[in-house]
Order: structure tokens, then sequence, then C-alpha cells
């Protein structure tokens, strides 16, 4: 259990930092810049000296309207990276995909953590493979797919309803074999959710920890920020608005934030900490 063992000797109290790691030409925020093994390696090497705790690395854009991979493709794009990553870092690296072979390609090259944007229901092997590695797993709230998961999206209670479907999903893959400790949670901010049901998942995000589960909390240059603050139309402006919500993530109680500005958000974490330390 790295992701746990790591929470609990984190020296500061503060959540742990995902760093994003997109091997692909089209994810939303840096698509195309870490396309390739030496790029990837050196855009880790950058998020680790940054402070990273955990390397999250996908080969597919997850991103509105994208469009899907073939496994194949997936796993050459992530498999390269994690073994050089595995061999020369003792960090906890993250696969992140929805594909049940994927994830165990990449577990087999050194992974440690299967993070699924669907929640285990992308293949009907998901569930199995997911107690097979008997890795740490991530399961997302998502509803319908990438493509088209931000077309109407519609709740009547969304906290309510994100809530309902994790835990059940975490039952799931507990009756299949996954372990209780294993199994994190992630409200899947932008995905299948406009502005008003980011906003409230995430200021109701003390509901889903309630569950008694650890939660990561994922919102880094998404557009809900541009949609709070329209000059913030290019992602890499959002870095204020990421700061503000992830802060807000970690004070309602998310063990682990998940966003591409490491450094930044590692110094905002430590300087929160501090603050409360200081109010005990």
């Amino acid at each position: 259990m790295k992701l746990r063992t790591l929470l609990s000797s984190c020296e500061t109290r503060r959540p742990l930092v995902m760093g994003v790691l997109n091997v692909t030409p089209d994810s939303f925020s840096d698509g195309g810049r870490h396309d390739g093994l030496q790029a990837a390696l050196t855009h880790a090497r950058r998020l680790i000296s940054d402070g990273a705790d955990v390397l999250d690395i996908g080969g597919e854009s997850t991103r509105p309207g994208s469009d899907p991979v073939s496994a194949e493709v997936e796993i050459a794009r992530v498999v390269p990276v994690i073994e050089v990553l595995a061999r020369e870092w003792d960090g906890v690296i993250s696969i992140d995909t929805m594909k049940p072979e994927v994830a165990r390609a990449a577990v087999r090259a050194g992974a440690h953590v299967w993070n699924d944007v669907s929640a285990l229901t992308h293949s009907p092997d998901s569930v199995a493979t997911a107690a097979e590695l008997g890795c740490e797993l991530i399961l997302m709230h998502m509803r319908g797919d990438p493509k088209t998961m931000q077309d109407a999206p519609h709740y009547t209670d969304v906290v309510a309803e994100v809530c309902q479907h994790l835990s059940a999903q975490a039952n799931a893959a507990m009756a299949a074999g996954v372990k209780r400790e294993h199994i994190w949670l992630d409200p899947g901010i932008g995905f299948a959710k406009n502005l008003a049901h980011n906003l409230a998942l995430s200021s109701n995000l003390r509901t889903l920890c309630d569950l008694g589960y650890p939660v990561l909390y994922a919102a880094s240059r998404k557009r809900m920020i541009a949609e709070i603050d329209p000059v913030a139309t290019d992602a890499g402006d959002r870095l204020g608005g990421t700061i503000a919500l992830h802060l807000e993530g970690a004070r309602q109680g998310a063990a682990m934030v998940r966003v591409h500005d490491v450094r930044e958000m590692v110094q905002a974490l430590k300087v929160q900490a501090a603050l409360d330390g200081a109010r005990q």
C-alpha cells in the first residue's frame, strides 16, 4: 500500500501531490509536449524534482470530445516510460487508464496504482482485473465516455448520486476480492458535469470523504476555472484557480490532489498546513 504508507508518513500532514504526465499528442492542457519517451522522462524528472509524491501516467486523452485509442497504442506510449521510472525512482507510479489490459501491462512494468476514470465500468473484465492485480485503485466518477460526457449532463442531486455510484463500485470491487484499504475515490470534476455540478462537488467534498475511503481531488487547469474567470481561456493561465480549488479540496479532507503545476501546489499545501498548525 504505497499510497497509504506515503500519506501516513507525510511530514507536513498535507495531502499527497500527484503530478500529471500525459504521454499523448492531444490532452487538453499539454497535449504533445511530453509525447515520446525522452520528452516524457524529462518532464517526469522535473515533476519529481518539484516534489511530486506520485506520478500519474496516461497514454489516452480523456478530455471532453476526445477520441479513444487502442490498448496497443496506449501500452506502447506508457510502458517504456514506466519501466525507466520504476528503475530510477522509488516513488509511486500510477497508470491512468480505463482499459484492464493497459493496467495489467503497466503494473507488470512497475506501476503501483490503477487510476480508472471509468471506476471499473469500461470493460466487463475490469473488476476481475483489479482484484487480480492487487494494486491500489482509484475509482473516478464519470457518466458516458469522454467523447460524449459533456452532452447536457443532468443530475437531481449530484453530490448524492456521485457518492452512491462510487460507493457501489467500491463494493463491487471488494466483492471481487479488492481489499478495502486499496480503494481511493475521485468525484470526477469536469467529467460529465457542468459548472454547477463541479462547484457542488468541490464545496461538498467532505460528504465523499465521509464514506471512509481516501479521496483524490483533481481539478487542475480545468474548464470550470475559465467559466468562473473568462480571462483564463488558455489552460496554462489557470494556476490561480487550480491552487484555490485544491486548497479547498485539502481543507475538506482530500488525501491527494492531482495537478500539473507540482512545485506551486506543494508550496501552497505546505503553507496551508503551517497555518493549520499555528491555529492548533
